[in-house]
Protein backbone atom coordinates (compact mmCIF):
# COMPACT_ATOMS: atom_id res chain seq x y z
CA UNK A 1 0.00 0.00 0.00
CA UNK A 2 1.27 3.46 -0.85
CA UNK A 3 0.75 6.18 1.72
CA UNK A 4 0.51 9.80 0.63
CA UNK A 5 1.19 12.65 3.04
CA UNK A 6 0.35 16.32 2.62
CA UNK A 7 1.68 19.42 4.36
CA UNK A 8 -0.65 22.27 5.16
CA UNK A 9 0.10 25.66 3.65
CA UNK A 10 0.86 28.22 5.85
CA UNK A 11 3.70 30.21 6.24
CA UNK A 12 6.19 29.04 4.13
CA UNK A 13 9.00 28.03 2.20
CA UNK A 14 6.10 25.68 2.26
CA UNK A 15 7.24 24.58 2.16
CA UNK A 16 5.81 19.90 1.76
CA UNK A 17 5.58 16.70 3.69
CA UNK A 18 3.53 16.63 6.81
CA UNK A 19 0.34 18.59 7.32
CA UNK A 20 0.98 19.75 10.82
CA UNK A 21 -1.77 20.51 13.28
CA UNK A 22 0.01 23.78 13.95
CA UNK A 23 -0.58 24.85 10.37
CA UNK A 24 3.13 25.32 9.82
CA UNK A 25 4.49 24.06 6.57
CA UNK A 26 8.00 24.39 7.91
CA UNK A 27 8.02 20.95 9.41
CA UNK A 28 10.70 18.36 9.55
CA UNK A 29 10.97 15.60 7.00
CA UNK A 30 7.78 13.86 6.02
CA UNK A 31 6.48 10.98 8.02
CA UNK A 32 8.56 7.96 7.21
CA UNK A 33 5.90 5.79 5.66
CA UNK A 34 6.71 3.12 3.15
CA UNK A 35 6.56 4.83 -0.25
CA UNK A 36 6.31 3.14 -3.60
CA UNK A 37 9.12 3.19 -6.11
CA UNK A 38 8.70 3.88 -9.84
CA UNK A 39 8.99 0.20 -10.63
CA UNK A 40 6.47 -0.81 -8.00
CA UNK A 41 7.13 -2.42 -4.68
CA UNK A 42 8.70 -0.75 -1.71
CA UNK A 43 11.78 1.38 -1.26
CA UNK A 44 12.01 0.41 2.43
CA UNK A 45 13.20 -2.76 4.06
CA UNK A 46 11.21 -3.74 7.11
CA UNK A 47 14.25 -5.33 8.73
CA UNK A 48 15.82 -1.85 8.79
CA UNK A 49 13.03 -0.53 11.01
CA UNK A 50 13.85 -0.52 14.69
CA UNK A 51 11.08 -2.24 16.65
CA UNK A 52 9.62 -0.59 19.75
CA UNK A 53 10.99 -1.61 23.11
CA UNK A 54 8.93 -3.93 25.26
CA UNK A 55 7.77 -3.08 28.75
CA UNK A 56 7.28 -5.95 31.20
CA UNK A 57 7.73 -8.36 28.34
CA UNK A 58 4.84 -6.87 26.35
CA UNK A 59 5.03 -4.52 23.39
CA UNK A 60 3.35 -1.14 23.88
CA UNK A 61 2.57 1.77 21.57
CA UNK A 62 1.96 5.36 22.59
CA UNK A 63 -0.25 7.97 20.96
CA UNK A 64 -0.29 11.64 21.98
CA UNK A 65 -2.93 14.08 20.81
CA UNK A 66 -1.00 17.29 21.33
CA UNK A 67 -2.40 20.73 22.08
CA UNK A 68 -1.27 24.19 22.98
CA UNK A 69 -2.18 23.83 26.66
CA UNK A 70 -2.90 20.10 27.16
CA UNK A 71 -1.85 16.75 25.70
CA UNK A 72 -3.83 13.52 25.75
CA UNK A 73 -1.78 10.37 26.24
CA UNK A 74 -2.92 6.86 25.32
CA UNK A 75 -0.96 3.60 25.58
CA UNK A 76 -2.07 0.36 23.94
CA UNK A 77 -0.49 -3.08 24.09
CA UNK A 78 0.23 -5.51 21.26
CA UNK A 79 -3.39 -6.71 21.35
CA UNK A 80 -4.79 -3.19 21.07
CA UNK A 81 -6.05 -2.98 24.64
CA UNK A 82 -5.73 0.39 26.36
CA UNK A 83 -3.23 0.19 29.19
CA UNK A 84 -3.02 3.85 30.13
CA UNK A 85 -4.91 7.04 29.33
CA UNK A 86 -4.15 10.39 30.93
CA UNK A 87 -4.44 14.14 30.23
CA UNK A 88 -1.26 16.20 30.69
CA UNK A 89 -0.65 19.93 30.86
CA UNK A 90 1.87 21.59 28.57
CA UNK A 91 4.13 22.97 31.27
CA UNK A 92 7.01 21.83 33.45
CA UNK A 93 4.80 19.73 35.70
CA UNK A 94 2.97 18.17 32.76
CA UNK A 95 6.12 17.13 30.92
CA UNK A 96 7.54 15.75 34.16
CA UNK A 97 4.38 13.67 34.54
CA UNK A 98 4.78 12.53 30.93
CA UNK A 99 8.29 11.33 31.69
CA UNK A 100 6.99 9.45 34.72
CA UNK A 101 4.19 7.81 32.74
CA UNK A 102 6.48 6.70 29.92
CA UNK A 103 9.34 5.79 32.24
CA UNK A 104 7.13 3.23 33.93
CA UNK A 105 6.52 1.51 30.60
CA UNK A 106 10.07 1.18 29.35
CA UNK A 107 12.79 2.91 27.34
CA UNK A 108 12.82 3.99 23.70
CA UNK A 109 9.06 3.70 23.31
CA UNK A 110 7.32 4.20 19.97
CA UNK A 111 5.27 7.41 20.14
CA UNK A 112 2.90 8.67 17.43
CA UNK A 113 2.04 12.37 17.40
CA UNK A 114 0.49 14.73 14.84
CA UNK A 115 3.56 16.92 14.80
CA UNK A 116 7.13 16.82 13.52
CA UNK A 117 8.63 19.75 15.44
CA UNK A 118 8.15 21.68 18.64
CA UNK A 119 8.87 21.34 22.33
CA UNK A 120 6.89 18.14 22.81
CA UNK A 121 8.66 16.34 19.96
CA UNK A 122 12.10 17.53 21.07
CA UNK A 123 11.32 16.55 24.67
CA UNK A 124 10.38 13.02 23.63
CA UNK A 125 13.46 12.64 21.45
CA UNK A 126 15.71 13.95 24.21
CA UNK A 127 14.35 11.18 26.46
CA UNK A 128 15.33 8.58 23.84
CA UNK A 129 11.86 7.74 22.54
CA UNK A 130 11.12 7.02 18.87
CA UNK A 131 8.80 9.71 17.54
CA UNK A 132 6.59 8.88 14.56
CA UNK A 133 5.03 12.08 13.18
CA UNK A 134 1.62 11.41 11.63
CA UNK A 135 0.07 13.87 9.21
CA UNK A 136 -3.47 15.03 10.11
CA UNK A 137 -4.94 13.75 6.79
CA UNK A 138 -3.66 10.26 7.59
CA UNK A 139 -4.93 10.55 11.17
CA UNK A 140 -8.33 11.64 9.85
CA UNK A 141 -8.51 8.63 7.53
CA UNK A 142 -7.42 6.37 10.38
CA UNK A 143 -10.37 7.54 12.52
CA UNK A 144 -12.72 6.16 9.87
CA UNK A 145 -11.44 2.66 10.66
CA UNK A 146 -13.08 2.87 14.07
CA UNK A 147 -16.14 5.10 13.61
CA UNK A 148 -18.38 5.81 10.68
CA UNK A 149 -19.45 9.13 12.18
CA UNK A 150 -17.12 12.10 11.91
CA UNK A 151 -16.92 12.50 15.68
CA UNK A 152 -13.67 13.73 17.15
CA UNK A 153 -12.31 14.17 20.65
CA UNK A 154 -8.86 14.20 22.23
CA UNK A 155 -9.20 10.88 24.04
CA UNK A 156 -10.32 9.05 20.92
CA UNK A 157 -7.68 10.75 18.75
CA UNK A 158 -4.89 9.65 21.09
CA UNK A 159 -6.17 6.08 20.95
CA UNK A 160 -6.34 6.17 17.13
CA UNK A 161 -2.74 7.36 16.94
CA UNK A 162 -1.52 4.64 19.29
CA UNK A 163 -3.50 1.84 17.66
CA UNK A 164 -2.58 2.95 14.13
CA UNK A 165 1.07 2.93 15.16
CA UNK A 166 0.54 -0.61 16.43
CA UNK A 167 -0.65 -1.68 12.99
CA UNK A 168 1.71 0.35 10.82
CA UNK A 169 4.99 0.77 12.73
CA UNK A 170 6.70 -1.88 10.58
CA UNK A 171 6.20 0.37 7.52
CA UNK A 172 6.96 3.68 9.25
CA UNK A 173 10.30 5.10 10.24
CA UNK A 174 10.92 7.33 13.25
CA UNK A 175 11.82 10.98 12.98
CA UNK A 176 15.62 11.35 12.86
CA UNK A 177 17.24 13.09 15.80
CA UNK A 178 18.87 16.33 14.63
CA UNK A 179 22.26 17.44 15.88
CA UNK A 180 22.50 20.90 17.51
CA UNK A 181 24.08 22.29 14.34
CA UNK A 182 21.28 20.93 12.16
CA UNK A 183 18.59 22.09 14.58
CA UNK A 184 20.06 25.60 14.45
CA UNK A 185 20.04 25.61 10.64
CA UNK A 186 16.49 24.26 10.55
CA UNK A 187 15.24 26.95 12.91
CA UNK A 188 17.05 29.74 11.05
CA UNK A 189 15.95 28.73 7.55
CA UNK A 190 12.31 28.15 8.42
CA UNK A 191 11.98 31.35 10.40
CA UNK A 192 13.73 33.20 7.58
CA UNK A 193 11.09 31.85 5.22
CA UNK A 194 8.39 33.23 7.50
CA UNK A 195 10.13 36.60 7.67
CA UNK A 196 10.53 36.61 3.89
CA UNK A 197 6.80 35.98 3.49
CA UNK A 198 6.12 38.94 5.80
CA UNK A 199 8.52 41.11 3.78
CA UNK A 200 6.80 40.17 0.54
CA UNK A 201 3.36 40.94 1.98
CA UNK A 202 4.60 44.30 3.26
CA UNK A 203 6.04 45.12 -0.16
CA UNK A 204 2.71 44.32 -1.81
CA UNK A 205 0.87 46.49 0.70
CA UNK A 206 3.24 49.40 0.11
CA UNK A 207 2.77 49.04 -3.64
CA UNK A 208 -1.01 49.16 -3.23
CA UNK A 209 -0.72 52.30 -1.11
CA UNK A 210 1.49 54.05 -3.65
CA UNK A 211 -0.69 53.08 -6.60
CA UNK A 212 -3.65 54.66 -4.80
CA UNK A 213 -2.13 58.16 -4.59
CA UNK A 214 1.49 58.37 -5.85
CA UNK A 215 2.25 55.72 -8.54
CA UNK A 216 5.41 57.50 -9.74
CA UNK A 217 7.29 56.38 -6.62
CA UNK A 218 6.30 52.76 -7.29
CA UNK A 219 7.38 52.82 -10.95
CA UNK A 220 10.57 54.85 -10.74
CA UNK A 221 13.05 52.08 -9.90
CA UNK A 222 13.16 48.35 -10.62
CA UNK A 223 11.44 47.23 -7.41
CA UNK A 224 9.81 48.73 -4.36
CA UNK A 225 11.86 46.85 -1.79
CA UNK A 226 15.13 48.40 -3.01
CA UNK A 227 16.70 50.83 -0.60
CA UNK A 228 16.78 53.58 -3.24
CA UNK A 229 12.99 53.33 -3.67
CA UNK A 230 12.40 53.49 0.08
CA UNK A 231 14.71 56.52 0.30
CA UNK A 232 12.77 58.28 -2.47
CA UNK A 233 9.49 57.66 -0.65
CA UNK A 234 11.01 59.10 2.51
CA UNK A 235 12.29 62.24 0.76
CA UNK A 236 9.33 62.77 -1.60
CA UNK A 237 6.27 61.12 -0.02
CA UNK A 238 3.71 63.14 -2.04
CA UNK A 239 3.26 63.82 -5.77
CA UNK A 240 3.60 67.54 -5.05
CA UNK A 241 7.03 67.04 -3.47
CA UNK A 242 8.15 64.75 -6.30
CA UNK A 243 7.04 67.29 -8.93
CA UNK A 244 9.87 69.60 -7.81
CA UNK A 245 12.56 67.01 -8.68
CA UNK A 246 14.58 67.98 -11.73
CA UNK A 247 17.64 66.44 -13.28
CA UNK A 248 20.12 68.11 -10.92
CA UNK A 249 18.12 67.32 -7.79
CA UNK A 250 17.71 63.72 -8.96
CA UNK A 251 21.47 63.46 -9.52
CA UNK A 252 22.15 64.74 -5.99
CA UNK A 253 19.56 62.31 -4.57
CA UNK A 254 21.19 59.37 -6.35
CA UNK A 255 24.65 60.35 -5.19
CA UNK A 256 23.47 60.84 -1.62
CA UNK A 257 21.95 57.35 -1.53
CA UNK A 258 24.83 55.67 -3.43
CA UNK A 259 22.66 54.55 -6.33
CA UNK A 260 24.31 51.66 -8.16
CA UNK A 261 21.88 51.38 -11.07
CA UNK A 262 22.78 52.28 -14.63
CA UNK A 263 19.82 54.55 -15.36
CA UNK A 264 20.78 58.17 -15.95
CA UNK A 265 19.16 60.93 -13.84
CA UNK A 266 17.57 62.41 -16.96
CA UNK A 267 15.86 59.11 -17.79
CA UNK A 268 14.62 58.77 -14.22
CA UNK A 269 13.18 62.30 -14.29
CA UNK A 270 11.36 61.53 -17.54
CA UNK A 271 9.97 58.34 -16.02
CA UNK A 272 8.90 60.30 -12.95
CA UNK A 273 7.07 62.90 -14.99
CA UNK A 274 5.28 60.25 -17.07
CA UNK A 275 3.81 58.63 -13.94
CA UNK A 276 3.23 61.72 -11.79
CA UNK A 277 -0.43 61.15 -10.95
CA UNK A 278 -2.03 62.37 -7.73
CA UNK A 279 -5.07 61.49 -5.66
CA UNK A 280 -7.48 63.83 -3.93
CA UNK A 281 -5.94 66.12 -1.28
CA UNK A 282 -7.34 64.14 1.64
CA UNK A 283 -6.28 60.86 0.11
CA UNK A 284 -2.75 62.17 -0.48
CA UNK A 285 -2.41 63.31 3.13
CA UNK A 286 -3.60 60.01 4.60
CA UNK A 287 -1.80 57.73 2.18
CA UNK A 288 1.48 59.67 2.50
CA UNK A 289 1.52 58.87 6.20
CA UNK A 290 0.83 55.20 5.46
CA UNK A 291 3.54 55.11 2.78
CA UNK A 292 6.15 56.45 5.20
CA UNK A 293 5.15 53.88 7.84
CA UNK A 294 5.24 50.92 5.44
CA UNK A 295 8.47 52.11 3.81
CA UNK A 296 10.15 52.22 7.22
CA UNK A 297 8.76 48.78 8.06
CA UNK A 298 9.96 47.35 4.76
CA UNK A 299 13.42 48.78 5.29
CA UNK A 300 13.54 47.15 8.73
CA UNK A 301 12.46 43.79 7.28
CA UNK A 302 15.18 44.07 4.62
CA UNK A 303 17.76 44.61 7.33
CA UNK A 304 16.45 41.68 9.35
CA UNK A 305 16.64 39.41 6.31
CA UNK A 306 20.26 40.48 5.83
CA UNK A 307 20.92 39.63 9.49
CA UNK A 308 19.35 36.21 8.98
CA UNK A 309 21.56 35.61 5.94
CA UNK A 310 24.64 36.45 7.98
CA UNK A 311 23.58 34.15 10.83
CA UNK A 312 22.84 31.35 8.35
CA UNK A 313 26.24 31.76 6.69
CA UNK A 314 27.95 31.38 10.06
CA UNK A 315 25.82 28.36 10.99
CA UNK A 316 26.50 26.69 7.64
CA UNK A 317 30.23 27.03 8.19
CA UNK A 318 29.93 25.03 11.42
CA UNK A 319 28.15 22.01 9.94
CA UNK A 320 30.36 19.15 8.70
CA UNK A 321 28.04 18.29 5.76
CA UNK A 322 27.93 21.84 4.42
CA UNK A 323 30.94 21.32 2.14
CA UNK A 324 28.98 18.71 0.17
CA UNK A 325 26.11 21.08 -0.64
CA UNK A 326 28.25 24.18 -1.24
CA UNK A 327 30.30 22.31 -3.83
CA UNK A 328 27.35 22.21 -6.26
CA UNK A 329 26.89 25.04 -8.78
CA UNK A 330 24.11 27.45 -7.91
CA UNK A 331 24.00 26.60 -4.20
CA UNK A 332 24.99 29.49 -1.94
CA UNK A 333 25.00 29.64 1.87
CA UNK A 334 21.22 30.15 2.16
CA UNK A 335 20.53 27.40 -0.39
CA UNK A 336 22.93 25.08 1.41
CA UNK A 337 21.19 25.77 4.71
CA UNK A 338 17.73 25.13 3.22
CA UNK A 339 18.73 21.86 1.54
CA UNK A 340 20.68 20.61 4.53
CA UNK A 341 17.95 21.58 7.00
CA UNK A 342 15.29 19.63 5.10
CA UNK A 343 17.36 16.62 4.00
CA UNK A 344 19.08 16.26 7.35
CA UNK A 345 22.02 14.13 8.39
CA UNK A 346 20.55 10.62 8.73
CA UNK A 347 21.57 8.73 5.58
CA UNK A 348 19.32 5.80 6.49
CA UNK A 349 16.27 8.07 6.27
CA UNK A 350 16.66 8.15 2.48
CA UNK A 351 17.90 4.65 1.57
CA UNK A 352 17.19 5.25 -2.13
CA UNK A 353 17.14 8.39 -4.25
CA UNK A 354 13.50 7.70 -5.16
CA UNK A 355 12.53 8.28 -1.54
CA UNK A 356 14.30 11.64 -1.55
CA UNK A 357 12.72 12.65 -4.86
CA UNK A 358 9.27 11.82 -3.49
CA UNK A 359 9.96 13.83 -0.34
CA UNK A 360 11.05 16.80 -2.46
CA UNK A 361 7.98 16.58 -4.69
CA UNK A 362 10.15 15.95 -7.76
CA UNK A 363 8.76 12.48 -8.52
CA UNK A 364 5.35 12.49 -10.23
CA UNK A 365 2.40 10.49 -8.92
CA UNK A 366 0.87 7.78 -11.12
CA UNK A 367 -2.84 7.04 -10.77
CA UNK A 368 -3.83 3.89 -12.65
CA UNK A 369 -7.25 2.25 -12.50
CA UNK A 370 -8.60 -0.02 -15.18
CA UNK A 371 -7.85 1.54 -18.55
CA UNK A 372 -7.02 4.89 -17.03
CA UNK A 373 -3.43 5.82 -16.25
CA UNK A 374 -2.54 9.40 -15.36
CA UNK A 375 0.73 10.89 -14.17
CA UNK A 376 0.23 13.96 -12.00
CA UNK A 377 2.11 16.58 -10.05
CA UNK A 378 3.02 15.46 -6.52
CA UNK A 379 1.29 17.75 -4.04
CA UNK A 380 2.13 15.66 -0.97
CA UNK A 381 5.72 16.70 -0.52
CA UNK A 382 8.06 18.78 1.59
CA UNK A 383 7.36 22.23 0.14
CA UNK A 384 10.38 23.77 1.82
CA UNK A 385 12.61 21.21 0.13
CA UNK A 386 10.81 21.58 -3.20
CA UNK A 387 11.23 25.36 -3.12
CA UNK A 388 14.91 24.99 -2.29
CA UNK A 389 15.40 22.54 -5.18
CA UNK A 390 13.57 24.82 -7.61
CA UNK A 391 15.71 27.82 -6.68
CA UNK A 392 18.82 25.69 -6.88
CA UNK A 393 17.88 24.50 -10.37
CA UNK A 394 17.18 28.08 -11.45
CA UNK A 395 20.48 29.42 -10.09
CA UNK A 396 22.44 26.55 -11.64
CA UNK A 397 21.39 27.68 -15.12
CA UNK A 398 23.81 30.60 -14.78
CA UNK A 399 26.75 28.53 -13.50
CA UNK A 400 26.48 25.14 -15.20
CA UNK A 401 26.53 24.61 -18.97
CA UNK A 402 25.15 21.11 -18.46
CA UNK A 403 22.19 22.43 -16.46
CA UNK A 404 21.45 25.08 -19.07
CA UNK A 405 21.49 22.49 -21.86
CA UNK A 406 19.16 20.15 -19.94
CA UNK A 407 16.73 22.99 -19.27
CA UNK A 408 16.74 24.27 -22.85
CA UNK A 409 16.16 20.78 -24.22
CA UNK A 410 13.20 20.32 -21.89
CA UNK A 411 11.75 23.64 -23.03
CA UNK A 412 12.27 22.60 -26.66
CA UNK A 413 10.17 19.50 -25.96
CA UNK A 414 7.32 21.79 -24.94
CA UNK A 415 7.65 21.61 -21.17
CA UNK A 416 6.47 24.53 -19.04
CA UNK A 417 9.35 26.48 -17.42
CA UNK A 418 8.49 25.21 -13.93
CA UNK A 419 8.15 21.65 -15.21
CA UNK A 420 11.55 21.97 -16.85
CA UNK A 421 13.04 23.30 -13.61
CA UNK A 422 11.57 20.41 -11.64
CA UNK A 423 13.09 17.98 -14.11
CA UNK A 424 16.46 19.67 -13.79
CA UNK A 425 16.08 19.70 -10.02
CA UNK A 426 15.40 15.96 -10.03
CA UNK A 427 18.62 15.36 -11.97
CA UNK A 428 20.58 17.52 -9.57
CA UNK A 429 19.02 15.74 -6.58
CA UNK A 430 20.13 12.36 -7.91
CA UNK A 431 23.71 13.61 -8.01
CA UNK A 432 23.35 15.26 -4.59
CA UNK A 433 21.95 12.09 -3.03
CA UNK A 434 24.96 10.11 -4.29
CA UNK A 435 27.44 12.68 -2.95
CA UNK A 436 25.54 13.06 0.32
CA UNK A 437 25.35 9.28 0.82
CA UNK A 438 29.06 8.83 0.07
CA UNK A 439 29.99 11.99 2.05
CA UNK A 440 32.02 13.44 -0.82
CA UNK A 441 31.76 16.91 -2.47
CA UNK A 442 30.51 17.37 -6.01
CA UNK A 443 33.04 16.81 -8.79
CA UNK A 444 31.90 18.06 -12.19
CA UNK A 445 34.56 15.96 -13.94
CA UNK A 446 33.11 12.74 -12.52
CA UNK A 447 29.55 13.90 -13.10
CA UNK A 448 30.00 14.82 -16.75
CA UNK A 449 32.63 12.26 -17.72
CA UNK A 450 30.12 9.50 -18.68
CA UNK A 451 28.13 12.00 -20.76
CA UNK A 452 29.24 10.97 -24.17
CA UNK A 453 25.62 11.24 -25.33
CA UNK A 454 23.35 14.27 -25.28
CA UNK A 455 22.51 15.66 -21.85
CA UNK A 456 18.84 14.83 -22.36
CA UNK A 457 19.63 11.10 -22.50
CA UNK A 458 21.68 11.38 -19.33
CA UNK A 459 18.68 12.69 -17.42
CA UNK A 460 16.04 10.56 -19.12
CA UNK A 461 15.91 8.15 -16.20
CA UNK A 462 15.16 11.00 -13.77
Amino acid sequence: MTFEVRRADPSLPAVAGLALASGSRAASTEMSVQPSTPGGGSAWKEDAVQAPIHADGQQVFVGIDWGGSHHQLCVVDAAGARRRQVRLTHDVAGLAQLDKELGGLGARLAVAVERAEGLLVEHLQARGHLVYPVSPPIAARARERYRAASSKDDVFDAFVLADTLRHEHARWRPLPLASPALAELRALTRDRDRLLATQQRTEAQLRAILEAYHPAAARLFSSIDRQITLAFIGDYPTPQAAAAVGEQRMARFLARNRYTGRVAPQVLVERLRANLLAGAPGTVTGKAHSALVFAELLGLLNQQLADYDEAISLAVGRHPDAAIFVSFPGVGPVGTAALLAEIGEDRSHYPTVEVLLAEAGLAPVTRASGRSCRVRFRYAANRNLRDACTWWAYNSLKESTWASEVYQQARARGQHPYRALRGLGARWMRVLWRCWTDRVPYDSAKHLKPTAQPAAQEGASA
